[in-house]
């Protein structure tokens, strides 16, 4: 896969689909890679007539790693959200990863693209059409939230799933905290099969070494944040919002709270839907969002 400079970094991308295709840029999230896009779903868009891109985060898989900026201090990141305060000491915040974005578009010379992103990646993806408008044709923010105060957070049990770290960094023990993580948080109603977990599992393990601080990095940028609730009134671009009623991780009023934030979004909220990417779910995303891309891009032709 190739690499390309951005914002004053490196990232690692793929791109599916005709050059002349209008263009759609995947944001993954929190500690995943590009690769958890699954290709059913890529290839699916793509005969549907768009140009997919898709790229690691800065500090995971293999993008740049921002260890120049130091260890981050989880603790205190907990510690000031838990008494309604932004930590100060962030050595990146979202709105950061936003401008990778968009500088990603530039280093590809893509002048405008459908957004979607998925978790953090949505929470990401809400702040390139917010502050990047130009450059945005849709937005679509799968099982993500605003952040606004108030809204039910995930369980203890599910964030101590999340943040657990492997036993070792041996691939075993990474295969068997992922497989743990991904099963922890999936779906109850389109599960996926063993075969399936395995597979991402190596996948994922195989492709790029482990990297506490950066995940660790990526977190605290999403505690630090400023709620977005205020700043996507202002979004004007076509807006999906795609949510599972049963997501463990990001609660559904986390994604009622996103579509009500946007002016004219619609929302899709989807029955025993949690928070993967399951080979069962892949009808689902690609009639909503396949479906929502296409009359965005309608639209945008029309303009």
């Amino acid at each position: 896969m190739p690499q390309v400079t951005a914002n004053g970094l490196q990232f690692e991308y793929d791109v599916h689909g005709a050059a002349s295709d209008p263009a759609v840029l995947l944001i993954m999230g929190f500690s995943a890679q590009m690769t958890m896009w699954p290709m059913s779903f890529v290839n699916g868009l793509v005969e549907r007539g768009f140009r997919v891109v898709r790229f690691d985060n800065r500090d995971i898989g293999l993008s740049a790693k921002l260890d120049d900026k130091g260890p981050p201090d989880i603790a205190a990141a907990m510690g000031a959200a838990m008494t309604g305060q932004r930590y100060q000491g962030a050595p990146y915040l979202l709105d950061d990863m936003a401008a990778d974005a968009a500088g990603l578009l530039d280093a590809l010379d893509i002048e405008r693209a459908h957004i979607v992103g998925a978790s953090m990646g949505g929470m990401i993806a809400q702040i390139v059409a917010a502050r990047h408008a130009a450059r945005t044709l849709s937005l679509t923010s799968i099982m993500s939230t605003t952040g606004r105060p108030g809204l039910t957070p995930a369980r203890p049990e599910i964030m101590a799933a999340l943040m657990t770290p492997p036993a070792s960094e041996a691939r075993e023990d990474r295969r068997r905290q992922f497989m743990h993580t991904f099963r922890t948080i999936g779906s109850p109603g389109f599960p996926a099969t063993d075969e399936e977990i395995n597979a991402l599992a190596d996948m994922q393990v195989d492709r790029a070494p482990y990297h506490p601080a950066g995940i660790g990095r990526q977190m605290v940028a999403i505690m630090s944040s400023e709620p977005r609730h205020e700043l996507l009134a202002g979004v004007r671009c076509p807006a999906l919002v795609l949510h599972g009623a049963d997501d463990p991780l990001v609660p559904l009023d986390g994604g009622q709270d996103t579509a009500a934030s946007i002016p004219g979004a619609e929302l899709v909220v989807v029955p025993g839907m949690g928070h993967d990417f399951t080979e069962a779910l892949m009808p689902h995303f690609l009639t909503h969002v396949g479906g929502f891309l296409a009359r965005a891009q309608a639209r945008a032709k029309a303009a």
